[in-house]
């Protein structure tokens, strides 16, 4: 049995709680997946790096409505998918080798483990580990959905998909969700035949009703979206293509396609880690539950020296949570008199698709049932991309700016935008909200560079019919 003062169950954002706070402690990190969790490996980073040349091949395509005629020549699948991966695979070696080689105080365990006690742990090789300190950040995984054929060799996940040999010419992709979203833009892009099966009525449906709406119309056009549908049967040709069977509004569908992405949502790896051997709360979901520091409970109460983060445990299955979460515990750690709490009040989020979304704060379902609740006034404004002069160059016709607001205080209370770089147009509003600027000193309390498309955001803030008046001596 070996013992630690600190032992880490994970590799991606758990890995930066190896601070010098723990220089001549004994640390173990264990992790049988590859170094750097999944952000850096299947997920948020290698995908942004295949939407960029997506939106570059898009973008000469979409030319010629401007009176620019650029016809895409091709894409090299191959080319795009090394680029990305010769950088990713030799950063999380160089993570992995630094921890397992170059630090005399850290132990590399590079398998996988679970609890047999709250502070006690056995590796797949039978190893024991026991340790003052554990930080649980084991991270989540794909689900396959139930249906025959899922386990063709043709099935794909966000974790395999994206190292595929060959640029498909024709894809299935299942689900509505954000990772549908991306995949369907990256690969209608590259010029693939995209069809999207989703179950429900509409694409990302847990976002702000106008995005969703919106959004779903944008995505009829781009792709064969077949809505209310449901996967029956997957089965391989003899040429290697897939036959599918769908059902939907319209009754039995069939059509064969090259590849197929189940993109039916995630699930957190507490079932590995065989939780209940420590008696460890969890969620109906399956995450880990915590309490405002992180720590993991126990009947509802805290476990001492037990903690978790990121998608293990943590509403958001969002990379900057899991990096914030990971600042707070990594402070807690050291500082067990001075416990910070995480602040989740307002999580941005993004979607990297054709047309890009971005939201932070509540949607409108959410603000009208907390101000009736509260009992003052609603305030919303939704702005188009093309009312701007920045819209009438790029003669947009979908992107909006949708914002949510007290109406006599102007205190935002959510803010949803689709179009062009919404991810970033969204960020003075995210600082608004979470230093309590009211949308009328926001508006006229600074400038706004003309004609840069930030003007629809000043437009949306102006748009509000709030009652206050602006914080600063602006006209």
């Amino acid at each position: 049995m070996t013992h630690f003062d600190l032992a880490i169950i994970g590799s991606g954002s758990g890995n930066s709680l190896i601070t010098p706070d723990w220089d001549g402690k004994r640390v173990a990190v264990i992790d049988g997946g590859t170094f750097g969790g999944t952000c850096l490996n299947v997920g948020c980073i290698p995908t942004k790096m295949f939407v960029y040349p997506a939106q570059l091949a898009a973008a000469v395509t979409d030319g010629a409505r401007l009176g620019v005629d650029a016809p895409l020549a091709g894409v090299r699948w191959r080319d795009i998918r090394d680029r990305i991966f010769t950088r990713i695979d030799a950063i999380s070696e160089g993570g992995r080798r630094y921890r397992a080689e170059e630090l005399d105080n850290v132990t590399l365990y590079s398998e996988y483990v679970r609890f047999t006690s709250p502070h006690s742990l056995v590796t797949a090789t039978g190893e024991k580990i026991t340790a003052d300190q554990i930080v649980v950040a084991a991270g989540s995984r794909p689900v396959l959905p139930d249906t025959p054929g899922m386990d063709l060799p043709q099935v794909h996940t966000s974790d395999t998909v994206m190292r595929v040999d060959e640029l498909p010419r024709r894809v299935l992709i299942i689900g509505g969700g954000y990772i549908a979203a991306e995949f369907g833009f990256v690969f209608a892009a590259f010029g693939t035949e995209v069809t999207v099966a989703v179950r429900s009525g509409a694409m990302l449906r847990s976002l702000d009703e106008t995005v969703s709406e919106r959004f779903t119309a944008e995505a009829a056009k781009q792709w064969n979206l077949q809505l209310d549908t449901t996967v029956d049967s997957l089965k391989e040709n003899a040429d290697g293509s897939v036959h599918v069977v769908l059902s939907g509004p319209a009754g039995t569908q069939e059509l064969d396609v090259d590849l197929v992405l189940a993109a039916t949502g995630r699930v957190p790896n507490t079932d590995r880690l065989d939780v209940a051997a420590a008696g460890f709360d969890t969620r109906k979901d399956g995450r880990l539950a915590v309490d405002g520091y992180g720590r993991v409970l126990s009947s509802g109460a805290p476990v001492p020296g037990v903690w978790a983060l990121g998608d293990v445990s943590s509403d958001y299955q969002l990379k900057h949570v899991a990096n914030h979460e990971a600042r707070v515990v990594s402070h807690n750690l050291v500082h067990p008199d001075d416990l910070r709490k995480a602040d989740h009040r307002f999580v941005p989020a993004a979607v990297f698709s054709s047309p890009q979304i971005a939201s932070v704060g509540m949607t409108e379902e959410e603000a009208c049932t907390d101000t009736e609740a509260r009992g003052v006034e609603l305030a919303l404004a939704v702005q188009e991309y093309g009312s701007t002069a920045y819209g009438w160059a790029m003669e947009d016709s979908t992107g909006f700016v949708k914002l949510l607001a007290e109406k006599e205080s102007g205190r935002l209370l959510g803010a949803h935008i689709m179009g062009h770089e919404a991810s970033m147009l969204i960020q003075p509003l995210i600082q608004a909200m979470e230093f309590g600027l009211d949308a009328a000193t926001m508006a006229r309390g600074q400038y706004w560079i003309h004609p840069a498309l930030t003007e629809v955001v000043e437009n949306a803030l102006l748009s509000l019919k709030t009652t206050e008046k602006p914080g600063r001596n602006r006209l």
